[in-house]
């Protein structure tokens, strides 16, 4: 193959998987909080609450797209968990 044309493709390729990765930090973070808020949350006896169910759910979608490196949606849907177990323990 020619120079002209590797050298951009590698470089394409180099820039998805940077961009693939870029929130996988971010999405073990808030996973591993909101995971630990939830059972506080449930400790504390908010496990019946519609939004505490909202959060376990977005949880559970958040890492679903940690294990397929969707990790810019695991880190949405982390943070709009964390949003919905704070509302719980608030009793909303």
């Amino acid at each position: 193959m020619k120079a002209w044309i590797t050298l951009p493709l590698m470089a394409l390729a180099l820039a998805g998987c940077a961009g693939k990765t870029a929130y996988r930090d971010s999405c073990a973070t808030q996973l591993d909080a909101a995971w630990k808020e939830l059972d506080l949350a449930k400790a504390e006896g908010f496990a019946g609450t519609v939004s505490y169910s909202k959060a376990l759910s977005l949880l559970t979608g958040a890492k679903t797209q940690q294990q397929f490196e969707g990790f810019e949606g695991c880190t949405r849907k982390a943070e709009k968990a964390r949003f919905y177990i704070r509302e719980s323990r608030a009793g909303r």
